[in-house]
């Protein structure tokens, strides 16, 4: 059995979670790429692997519970054990404006940005249990945040929107929840921080290889703090 880390990065064919997986793969870690396109998923794995280390397409939709059980089965198979899960797969959704919002405007986006994060750590639970240091991070957002919000010297206090802040704010609570019932594990979220990839069109000001070096930081960690938010700056308040 190896003694690398065995790495599961969810929405990783492009932007951070791309940037992510050849982040860790370069660090020496055997790294799973979960990709909902199989064709994209695999010319990118196979690009990773030339240039960055072991790279391996995973077929993974974070809404469908069937291929997150198998993707468990299959790393158990392979390898025993998971040491590092990072939940990166997300979408923006539609968005409409505050009072044009209504309840159907939520699901999808729920279901993917913490569902499918409940649904990948719930799957890959007993195999993270059988690392010496098993690791989760989720990569949230600053406009998840109630502290970065309540800041007037945040861009984020100057929009204004729902669902998606909604589903962000969702997935830190879950982060903190689940750092709390699992002590032995090191369970941490990550705001990228404003990032050019296709969620906001390229618009963003840092690129995800830079967005991208505090997940890693935290996924490849031995030893720290748990529970917490964090962003390219360091700890930020919940």
């Amino acid at each position: 059995m190896t003694s690398a880390d065995i790495a599961m990065v969810t929405g990783a064919s492009q932007g951070i979670g791309r940037e992510v997986a050849r982040q860790l793969a370069a660090a020496g870690a055997v790294v799973y790429l979960g990709a909902r396109d199989p064709e994209r998923g695999r010319a990118v794995a196979r690009e990773l692997s030339a240039g960055a280390g072991d790279v391996r397409f995973a077929a993974l939709d974070v809404t469908d519970r069937s291929q997150v059980d198998a993707l468990a089965e299959r790393i158990e198979a392979e390898y025993g054990r998971l040491d590092v899960l990072v939940n990166n797969a997300g979408i923006g959704g539609t968005r409409p404006a505050v009072e044009e919002t209504t309840a159907d405007d939520f699901a999808d986006v729920m279901d993917v940005n913490l569902l499918g994060a409940v649904r990948t750590t719930h799957a890959l639970l007993p195999i993270l249990h059988k690392s010496k240091r098993p690791r989760i991070v989720n990569v949230t957002s600053g406009r998840g945040s109630f502290s970065v919000n309540d800041d007037p010297e945040r861009m984020e206090s100057q929009l204004h929107g729902l669902v998606y802040p909604v589903s962000k704010t969702a997935l830190n609570m879950l982060t903190y929840q689940y750092a709390r019932a699992l002590p032995g594990f090191l369970i941490n979220a990550v705001d990228p921080g404003f990032t050019a990839t296709a969620l906001n069109n390229h618009t963003g000001t840092s690129t995800a290889a830079q967005s991208a070096a505090t997940i890693v930081r935290l996924a490849l960690t031995a030893d720290g703090p748990s529970g917490r938010l964090f962003d390219s700056t360091g700890e930020v308040g919940w």
